[in-house]
């Protein structure tokens, strides 16, 4: 295929460019009529059909052949340090966060001892997070998945990661009005109020889903969707992942409606924390329960921090760095691992209850929880 570009003083029209291309480019004295060329070479174009009506075809529609201009596909070597660490390390870290995650989620279940409140809100969590891990596995391999499919996966990605900020917000707030009651006593209708804070959670969640959706659809403005790669991984338009296929995806407006109360509640959070510190600070003598619920919100806040650390490399992935893209990757692979840290290895207590369900001798259960099983053990 050849680009002709003719001079303007040329006569242009389609009779006359056919006489040109049958005289080899010269005009009646010979003299070349042409101001530019470009030949492509095979792999750079391709050939498509279409059907014109003109008068010189006595306003019948005619079939004909177009040459398109096509992009060309860059070689990708599978051996590159960049894409093994985004297609090969980056999915197998997301792998191994969904396990450890499922382990924290299975320990906080099937220990009776553990499932008070905080505990049921952990694993909540902790599900929400093997959701949003799934989701963006599926985000990676774009070539593998159609328009439909890749919408529903960033909004299971988008709504589970919001689904887990709310939840983490719902414990902050039963801690910290907790620790402001004078009366205190854990395990006291647990039930009816992890059925409260899940309607606060889920129902703040579907609803801010719902308004991100109406205005993904209704919204946005016309062509202002992202592309795929740009969504899932920051990618630049001119890296290697190029070769593989775009998509559309949640536009800027909806993840502006799922992000823009996750950063409210770290707020919110933040006051928490503070005036909960405070509150322990000021407080001399203390019981087993208020001890208790001191470990939860150290543990409350250790999450929190891992959460909020997480989230913010995600949005500093979408800067088309690459750095910060590999940055978002190490962040994210070791969220896993800390929050196993955070809620098993960390507190003495569920390492001896995890010891003990594996041991000979199971641990035992009371309606008090494993704060007044354990209380002269001192596993805490």
């Amino acid at each position: 295929m050849r680009h002709i570009s003719l001079h303007e003083k040329e006569k242009t029209g389609d009779n006359n460019l056919r006489r040109y291309l049958d005289e080899d480019y010269s005009d009646a004295e010979g003299q070349s009529i042409l101001s530019l060329k470009y030949d492509y070479v095979q792999g750079l174009y391709c050939m498509d059909r279409f059907i014109s009506s003109s008068s010189e075809d006595h306003g019948e529609s005619s079939e004909r052949m177009m040459a398109t201009v096509c992009s060309p596909k860059p070689e990708i070597h599978w051996t590159d340090s960049s894409v093994m660490l985004r297609k090969i390390i980056n999915p197998i870290c997301h792998g191994i966060a969904m396990i450890i995650l499922l382990i924290v989620a299975i320990i906080y279940f099937v220990l009776p001892t553990l499932r008070d409140l905080v505990g049921n809100m952990v694993t909540t969590i902790t599900l929400c997070l093997i959701v949003s891990q799934a989701a963006d596995l599926v985000r990676i391999f774009t070539e593998f998945s159609n328009h439909v499919s890749f919408l529903i996966a960033d909004l299971f990605f988008y709504v589970s990661l919001l689904g887990a900020f709310f939840w983490l917000n719902a414990m902050g707030y039963y801690i910290w009005k907790m620790f402001r009651t004078r009366n205190v006593f854990l395990r006291v209708s647990d039930g009816r109020k992890y059925c409260w804070y899940s309607g606060y959670a889920w129902g703040c969640t579907a609803m801010m889903a719902s308004i991100a959706v109406f205005a993904h659809y209704f919204l946005d403005l016309p062509g202002s969707n992202r592309s795929q790669t740009t969504a899932a991984e920051g990618h630049t338009a001119e890296s290697i992942d190029g070769f593989f296929e775009s998509q559309d995806s949640i536009s800027w407006l909806g993840i502006a409606v799922f992000f823009m109360p996750i950063a409210f509640i770290i707020i919110v959070n933040i006051f928490f924390f503070v005036t909960t510190l405070r509150f322990i600070n000021r407080m001399h003598t203390y019981g087993r329960i208020h001890h208790k619920l001191r470990c939860s919100f150290v543990m409350f806040t250790l999450i929190f921090a891992t959460m909020s650390v997480a989230w913010l490399f995600l949005i500093l992935s979408w800067l088309h760095v690459d750095g910060l893209l590999y940055m978002h990757i190490i962040a994210n692979a070791l969220q896993a691992p800390c929050i196993l840290y955070i809620c098993v290895l960390r507190q003495k207590h569920v390492t001896f209850l995890v010891k003990s369900c594996l041991g000979d001798q199971p641990p035992q259960t009371s309606e008090w929880g494993d704060e007044m099983t354990y209380m002269n053990g001192g596993n805490y």
